[in-house]
């Protein structure tokens, strides 16, 4: 039986820490979700491409894009009373999508068009300390000009363009020190780029399941000019962090099954040397050494399966509190924050196989010890 237990509590262990790395991930994944797009189209040469007209009309032939929208990213520094900072100004046209915009948690109003108005992260307007509207006090914006030889003026260097904050959002840490959203027309003007001239395309896909067979309809639409990236490439530091970090907990958990699993070892090599009289018999009326053996074998296996399943079990309803129970019963971050986790069915089968691989593995061990001399002797 406490061998059974150890077995039970080791798969269950995993089981809740599996799903609750999964809901850190999905966690962590979400801040970024709603601001990266589905498929980004990014220039394959320089930073910027000019869109043709001819690639405009068969992008809107493409039948699984939703939406797409044009932007320009570059660095810019942003100065405002004695405070300078440099940031990634982001310029976006008419059809960047609303979706996303209400999911920034804007204080004050998203820009409006046709205007030098800009959106700013927490951190940025934090760290310039500059609010929403202030009309008394412009955020002035500027852009290294391009060009070689020796500047007359500190003018010269940079191109300029006052701007006013109309709002402020909170995404992560990162945007909200980083990332300023402006107007394509500002962007275009500050790097001197034509009408069609822009830094890259975002799509959002009607159904991201055919995302793809319409990357496939995009490369052919726009030629070797741009490099399509999905979301997960464009995060990809963050994927593998967090792809390396589960790795290593599932190992370090599956070590803690392992040691959970000498239980059973001992258990079944200590039942051996309890029924050594009654292996004798078993011997002497006809057994062979490989029938004694697969007794113990199956007894281990059984043991460690049937842990298995119920410690999954124990584990799924513990998770599923944690995601859907009262607060009074879930384990909480902050007084209204629970732990996040999420119920993959892959990692059902992820500790069930390991549970099954190890446990027949540890049973294969122990029933080996089984000789024909050891049982003669007794």
């Amino acid at each position: 039986m406490i061998a059974a237990i150890g077995v039970i509590i080791g798969s269950a262990s995993l089981f809740i820490v599996l799903s609750g790395f999964a809901g850190l991930k999905d966690f962590s994944l979400q801040f970024t979700s709603f601001v990266d797009p589905d498929l980004k189209a990014i220039p394959a040469q320089g930073k910027s491409v000019t869109l043709s007209e001819g690639m405009l009309s068969k992008i809107n032939e493409i039948e699984g894009i939703a939406s797409y929208s044009k932007i320009i990213e570059e660095r810019a520094v942003l100065n405002f009373k004695d405070k300078q900072l440099i940031v990634t100004l982001k310029g976006v046209d008419n059809n960047y999508p609303k979706s996303t915009i209400d999911s920034l948690s804007v204080i004050g109003q998203w820009f409006e068009r046709g205007t030098d108005q800009i959106v700013a992260g927490s951190g940025v307007s934090n760290y310039l300390s500059f609010g929403i509207f202030d009309y008394g006090e412009t955020i002035k914006i500027s852009v290294p000009k391009p060009g070689k030889g020796q500047p007359s003026s500190l003018n010269s260097i940079f191109k300029s363009v006052n701007a006013l904050n109309s709002g402020i959002f909170v995404v992560n840490e990162d945007l909200d020190n980083s990332m300023v959203y402006a107007n394509l027309e500002t962007a275009q003007y500050l790097l001197n780029y034509n009408q069609n001239q822009i830094s890259g395309i975002e799509f959002l896909l009607k159904d991201i399941e055919d995302i793809e067979a319409v990357q496939e309809e995009l490369e052919l639409a726009l030629g070797g000019a741009f490099v399509l990236k999905t979301r997960e490439q464009l995060n990809d530091a963050l994927y593998k962090m967090l792809n390396t970090e589960n790795l290593a907990v599932y190992l370090i958990f599956t070590l803690v099954l392992i040691i959970a699993l000498f239980n059973v070892i001992g258990s079944i090599i200590m039942m051996i040397l309890d029924k050594k009289n009654n292996l004798n018999t078993l011997y002497n009326v006809g057994a062979t050494v490989k029938d004694i053996r697969k007794i113990f074998f199956l007894q281990g296996s059984l043991m460690s399966v049937l842990g298995g399943i119920i410690g999954v079990i124990i584990g799924y309803l513990l998770v599923l509190n944690q995601a859907y129970g009262p607060n009074a019963l879930k384990v909480m971050i902050t007084t209204n924050f629970p732990y996040p986790v999420s119920i993959h069915l892959e990692n059902i089968f992820i500790v069930f196989i390991t549970i099954t691989i190890l446990g027949v593995l540890a049973s294969k061990l122990a029933s080996s010890r089984i000789t024909k001399r050891l049982i003669v002797e007794a």
